[in-house]
């Protein structure tokens, strides 16, 4: 494809998305901003949420890092369907039975102010990152295919790429959030799915049965690793590191449980989530499917992209075809957009929400500070991925992502655990001390592993071992007993 098509392709999509705005957003009011005034369908919340929780990460680095892993990510997707049910039987039944609009509200009731504070924060500091992560990584694609040729410097692109957000996010808020991601998610799915039919084609597999032969019988495809506890890929790590991010980043999330907050009722809220850990099982084996099938063209045809790279190289190659190319890009910016849109509303309804107490302040100018707190949340997403850019080189994203969330969301995973399981009250001075602390030991232990025992190496499990230090923590500053 030209830049010019590239850019009238862009300029369409962004024309629906913010026509979507416009029909959604006509009702600027807080609580369809912050809530959709709790009646989104939950069959579109659950589609919806597909492209949210792949995001452009898993579009781009999935497929590219089946070359080095293989099939193992497939052990934490299996994780992630058993942390979707401790979610929807444990943790949405809490937040519905609390009526609450920010998830963190909890720990105030449960522990504190200070414990309400610091868990806000600890959310915005893991969104802002793995929000950065999303949309550094499509950015430098885009910058790649489109804007390095016309001369325009990477932070104009994220600029550029942040302030369309923006533009079908300001008014509408969750609400437009749900109708877009939904729209997002298809072309996302629509797009792996011409891609794998274009490949299968190439290799001479004319059959979906011939794809799946060759699927099963290629060393690419090795999904369970059992023979090395001290592999990062071992199965136990991942499964339980793959459970773990899941009832973190989605279950202690806000922008994730802001989205099935919107249903009418629990038990709508529990379809929407149950439905939705199914299906994301078979569409992270097409990302996988469709992470070899690059890996052997790329091989048959002597290209030499790897990782992140791979995707994005071979979709725009000539041969590919314009239909193949567009879709590429739709599936690429569809994934990034539907995580990012509903970061930004996210950290802009928990700042608002938890942080400056909007509902504290005189209605007639809460709107306004909403719409403030919306425009900064937005300038500080551009710093920190250009900041990204000078940090990050020759990585698989999701890895590095993973990473960030072990650390980031470790507190909030102590933190809800203590609260929910033991019924010990705290001294709620301390918490932000524990939640400091806990990511400094993880990080130590996680350095000094191999040596400390005798070439263990750590791995996504990161997450768990920072969060049992949160939960030891609260142990040490709990309260004794009348």
């Amino acid at each position: 494809m030209s830049v010019t098509q590239i850019l009238l392709l862009i300029a369409a999509y962004f024309i629906v998305l913010i026509l979507i705005s416009y029909f959604t957003g006509k009702e600027d009011s807080n609580d369809a901003f912050f809530k959709a005034n709790k009646s989104a369908p939950w069959y579109l919340v659950a589609f919806g949420m597909i492209g949210a929780s792949l995001s452009g990460v898993t579009f781009i680095s999935v497929p590219g890092a089946v070359e080095t892993k293989q099939f193992g990510y497939l052990q934490v997707v299996f994780g992630y369907f058993f942390g979707y049910l401790v979610i929807a039987y444990l943790l949405l039944p809490l937040y519905y039975k609390l009526n609450l609009t920010s998830i963190y509200s909890y720990l105030k009731d449960r522990f504190g102010i200070l414990s309400y504070k610091t868990g806000s924060i600890a959310f915005l500091i893991s969104r802002t990152i793995g929000a950065a992560f999303r949309l550094f990584l499509v950015a430098k694609v885009l910058q790649l295919l489109v804007f390095d040729k016309i001369g325009i410097p990477f932070f104009i692109t994220v600029i550029i790429t942040i302030v369309l957000i923006w533009l079908y996010t300001f008014k509408g808020g969750i609400k437009t959030i749900i109708f877009t991601d939904t729209l997002q998610t298809l072309f996302m799915l629509v797009s792996v799915v011409i891609t794998i039919t274009f490949l299968a084609s190439a290799l001479d597999l004319n059959s979906v049965s011939e794809i799946y032969t060759n699927v099963t019988k290629s060393a690419l495809s090795k999904t369970f690793f059992l023979e090395d506890i001290n592999d990062s890929q071992y199965f136990i790590k991942s499964f339980l590191a793959g459970m773990f991010i899941t009832i973190t980043m989605t279950g202690l999330d806000q922008d994730m449980m802001q989205k099935n907050l919107t249903c009418k009722n629990l038990k709508e809220a529990q379809k929407n989530m149950v439905s939705f850990s199914i299906v994301l099982i078979f569409v992270n084996i097409l990302f996988l499917v469709l992470g070899l099938l690059l890996t052997q063209y790329a091989n048959q045809h002597g290209i030499t992209a790897k990782k992140d790279d791979l995707f994005p190289t071979i979709a725009m190659l000539p041969e590919i075809g314009t239909l193949t190319s567009a879709f590429f890009l739709l599936g690429l910016i569809a994934a990034a957009y539907s995580s990012a849109d509903s970061a930004l509303t996210s950290l802009t309804t928990s700042f608002c929400i938890d942080i400056i107490e909007l509902d504290k302040k005189p209605k007639k100018i809460q709107k306004k500070i909403r719409k403030r707190t919306h425009v900064l949340i937005s300038i500080l997403l551009i710093i920190v991925i250009i900041l990204f850019d000078l940090i990050f080189k020759d990585v698989s994203v999701i890895w590095e992502l993973f990473k960030a969330a072990g650390y980031t969301y470790g507190p909030l995973l102590g933190l809800f655990a203590f609260g929910i399981f033991t019924k010990q009250n705290i001294k709620d001075r301390y918490v932000w001390i524990i939640a400091i602390i806990a990511p400094i030991l993880s990080y130590i232990l996680n350095k000094y592993s191999v040596d400390l025992f005798n070439g263990y190496q750590i791995g996504f499990e990161i997450l768990i071992i920072n969060g049992l230090f949160t939960f030891l923590g609260l142990i040490l500053i709990r309260r004794k007993q009348d």
